[in-house]
C-alpha cells in the first residue's frame, strides 16, 4: 500500500487556465514513466485552481517525482503560469481503499 503522498495546488494566472490544463493533462505520460509513482492525478479545483496528488511506497519514490520531469517543466513554466508558486505539501497516507 502507498504510505506517502504529494498534494500540490495551483492557481492559473487570468487568461493562462486552458493552458494550466494542458500541462497537466500533458504530463501523464512523464507520470506513467516513473516506476515509483503509484497512482498520479491531476485536478481541477475550481475555474482557475488546479491540482496534482500523487502516491508512493517509499520516501525514494518521492523525492525522485520531486526531482524529475514534472516537476521541473512545472517549476520552468510557474511564472508564465501561475498567479503565484505551486503549493506543494508532503502527505502521510493513514488509509486508502
Amino acid at each position: 500500500m502507498a504510505k506517502l503522498a504529494l498534494l500540490a495546488r495551483m492557481e492559473a494566472k487570468p487568461g493562462k487556465e486552458a493552458e494550466v490544463e494542458a500541462f497537466l493533462v500533458s504530463a501523464l505520460p512523464l507520470a506513467q514513466a516513473e516506476d515509483d509513482t503509484i497512482s498520479w492525478f491531476a485536478l481541477k479545483l475550481g475555474p482557475s485552481t488546479f491540482g496534482i496528488f500523487d502516491t508512493f511506497e517509499a520516501e525514494s519514490g518521492r523525492q525522485a517525482h520531486l526531482n524529475g520531469p514534472i516537476a521541473a517543466a512545472l517549476m520552468a513554466n510557474a511564472e508564465a503560469l501561475l498567479s503565484s508558486p505551486p503549493v506543494i505539501e508532503q502527505v502521510e497516507l493513514l488509509a486508502a481503499k
